[in-house]
């Protein structure tokens, strides 16, 4: 019997609209894609949510590096304006995971940076999960085992008797290696009917 829903957050509850990222670098003379190309470089915003550096740092590295590629922009500028949204949350998403509750335990189980539990209380989610399992905060990514088998031990959940949701297929097969049966998410309908099969609704 199924117990414990692992949810993960970004592309599936919370997304980015491009257009936020389109306007500050439209504002400072930068092509689109810029700040992504940078920000989400592989050595650096792994560094983040590993929990190796925070939140700050990692935005002044992205600030710098900015400055220095694009002077005479203002990369600190740059970075301050685009970090002003916290994104937007999916509401049929989010209905959908809350109905689950209390009848299961719900966990979220992101790769994210120091700044999350902020973004959380910003976005009016604080409460909404029973437990978090913050990468940055527990020192495992997905889609390495380790951080499935904390996400487990903190849900009170086995891998049979929980599921989990991502919308990355390598975080996917991960979970499964692990016996979770899991769900790559793609559209709300899909989670619903994944969640349905097993018995959760």
């Amino acid at each position: 019997m199924i117990n414990a829903l692992l949810i993960d957050f970004d592309g599936v509850l919370r997304h980015w609209p491009d257009d936020h990222a389109n306007n500050v670098e439209a504002e400072f003379g930068l092509l689109p894609g810029t700040i992504a190309r940078i920000a989400f470089a592989p050595e650096l915003v792994a560094s983040s949510v590993s929990g190796s550096v925070t939140d700050e740092a990692w935005r002044a590295n992205v600030a710098e590096r900015i400055g220095l590629a694009h002077s005479p922009v203002d990369g600190q500028a740059v970075v301050e304006a685009w970090s002003e949204s916290s994104g937007e949350i999916d509401s049929s998403a989010l209905r959908v995971i809350e109905s689950c509750r209390p009848s299961i335990t719900v966990t979220l189980v992101t790769n994210a940076t120091s700044r999350l539990p902020w973004d959380l209380d910003r976005l009016g989610l604080s409460e909404t999960f029973d437990h978090i399992v913050n990468s940055s905060q527990v020192g495992f990514m997905k889609p390495g085992p380790d951080i499935f088998a904390h996400a487990l031990r903190v849900s009170g959940a086995s891998a049979s008797t929980a599921l989990f949701v991502d919308d990355k297929m390598e975080n996917v097969k991960g979970a499964e290696q692990m016996g979770i049966a899991s769900h790559l998410f793609e559209s709300l309908e899909g989670l619903q009917s994944f969640l349905a099969s097993h018995g959760v609704e």
